[in-house]
Formats: structure tokens, sequence, C-alpha cells
């Protein structure tokens, strides 16, 4: 088995690339570095069936011998990281998942495009189904990444029912693990970073907020069994443990073992108030439930950034 893994020298993706390669698949890691990193799959690099592909994919796409699987995992993903590469951000969603539904589709594989929890915006339902449509500000600062999200989806289907297409998609929920960048921007990097340098740790608003936090192992194993399922409807990926933003600060306080203040700040604009996944879906196609417990993954992660640091 081959598969392509776009945006594969990212977090989620150089990891989705090391556990592919531990399950004998060969893997193509298609990736532009923009938002990826080099060191992510330097380690991977020795591997006969492993190689790199420096390539926008939102660019016509060839890729030599056969392709049994493409995920696409292209895109900015952070809100640093979006906010600075709006339009870039929105042409990966929409120029680079067709490219990407092309070459899958000449050489009849399968496809999973990787979507996000963020297409339930400021969510009304809990926890979040995947029946639920969303409440979304389709014209707020983070609209470029939601509204990415949502239109691949939707070209994913419509790939799907046109060409009768093998697509899967994901809705993959906050992740977490080894290799998160440090100035990621995002609550879990942006906690750990400041508790183990002895700055104030950051919450927005009151805290009340809530999010609930995967292992990045689980999720890739996720990924890897929606590959192999016949239904093309999406699928939430996520571990159902929901924390407010305040109690996760205080339990990484705890793990750090730091002594660092609470720093109270505004709310971002559209920052959702509740997130959990519902996976019951998951758990119904894939057998899939996550096994990694917070405060387990969170104590690997924090020893991950004090060697990075």
């Amino acid at each position: 088995m081959r598969a392509l893994v776009a945006g594969g020298a990212g977090f989620i993706g150089s990891h989705l690339c090391e556990y592919l390669l531990s399950r004998d698949v060969s893997v193509v890691c298609l990736d532009n570095l923009v938002t990826g990193r080099r060191g992510n799959i330097e380690h991977l690099a020795q591997d006969r069936r492993f190689s790199l592909i420096l390539q926008d994919v939102t660019r016509p796409l060839r890729v030599r011998g056969r392709v049994d699987v493409v995920f696409n995992l292209a895109s900015p993903a952070s809100p640093r990281d979006y906010l600075a590469l709006p339009l870039e951000t929105l042409a990966v969603g929409s120029a680079g998942t067709r490219n990407l539904l092309e070459l899958a589709r000449a050489g009849s594989a399968v496809f999973v495009q990787a979507s996000t929890s963020e297409v339930y915006g400021d969510p009304d339902v809990h926890p979040q189904p995947e029946t639920y449509w969303g409440n979304v500000n389709p014209v707020g600062v983070r609209s470029v990444y939601d509204e990415s999200k949502r239109f691949s989806e939707a070209l994913v289907m419509a790939y799907h029912r046109r060409h009768a297409m093998p697509t899967r998609i994901a809705r993959i929920f906050n992740t977490y693990g080894p290799r998160m960048k440090l100035d990621d921007g995002r609550v879990v990097p942006n906690l750990i970073h400041q508790a183990l340098t002895g700055q104030p740790l950051t919450i927005y608003g009151r805290g009340r907020q809530t999010r609930s936090f995967c292992y990045v192992s689980d999720l890739v194993e996720g990924l890897f069994r929606l590959a192999g399922c016949a239904d093309p409807g999406p699928v939430n990926l996520g571990n159902p443990v929901e924390f407010s933003i305040l109690q996760f600060a205080r339990l990484v306080q705890r793990l750090v073992g730091s002594r660092s203040p609470l720093r109270f700040e505004p709310l971002p604009a559209d920052d959702p108030r509740q997130r959990r996944p519902d996976i019951r879906r998951a758990r119904r196609l894939l057998g899939w439930t996550p096994k990694v417990g917070v405060e387990h993954g969170l104590e690997i992660t924090i020893e991950w950034f004090r060697s990075a640091r």
C-alpha cells in the first residue's frame, strides 16, 4: 500500500506519516514547508519507503507511481498561521483540495479530507454531532479557515457524488502532542510554553469556555481507520472529555510544577463558547475511541516541550 500525505511535515501530518510506516505503508510526504517543518520528518528520511516532495498543493500535482490513498492535511491550522496567511489558507482549501482530489481520481485512490470542528463555529448544540450544521460567522476573522474547510467538505462530497469516488471526511477536534510549534498560538503550546518559562498563563475571557483535547496518536489511528471505512459522511475525531480553559490551565500548572500567575485577556472574535465531540459515529463505524488520557498525554507533551526549548 502507498499513501500520499499532503501537509505531511506538519504536526499531525508527521505523526500520520510515522504511523503509516509502522503499518508497512509506503509514504509520499507532500509539503511546501510554509507551516510544516523539515525537522518533523527528518527521522523518517532514512526509511526507503518514505519520500518527500516539496510542492504547493495549489499548483498542478504529479506523483510518480501508484497512490492507494490520499490524506489531505494541507492547510495552516493555528489561528496565528491562518490569520497571517488568509488568502493562502483559502487557496489551499479550494484549489489545493481540488488538485488532490483530481490526483486521487486519476489513480482510483481513496481520499481522506482532514476537516475541523471549526465547521461547527460557536455551537448552539452540545456536544456536537455530525448532523449539526453549525453556527459560523462567514465573514469574521476566523472565516478564512472555517470557510476553507467547509468548502473542502462540499467539494469532497461533490466529487463523491459526481465521480463515485471513495471519499472520507474527518472533523478533527483539538489535538495536541509532541512536534507542536512553541509559537503555535493554540491553547496547549501557549500554556505549556508560558508555564515552562515562568510567564503568566494567558486566559481569554473568564476561562469558562470549554474545549476537548485528543492526543495525537489517538487521532492518527482514527484517520487510518477512517481510510478503510466505506461511509463517505463526516466523522468526528476527538476526545469527548471536556475541560474549561481555566481548569485546563490549572492542570498544566500542576503538571509543570509552575507558579506562574494567570493573566486574563479579552476573548478573541468569534471564539467558541463550548466544544466537545459526539463520537458515537466514530465508535460505530470505526470501532475507535481515544485511549490516551489527557493527563498522561500532557505529561509526554510537556517533556517534549522541555527538550525542544
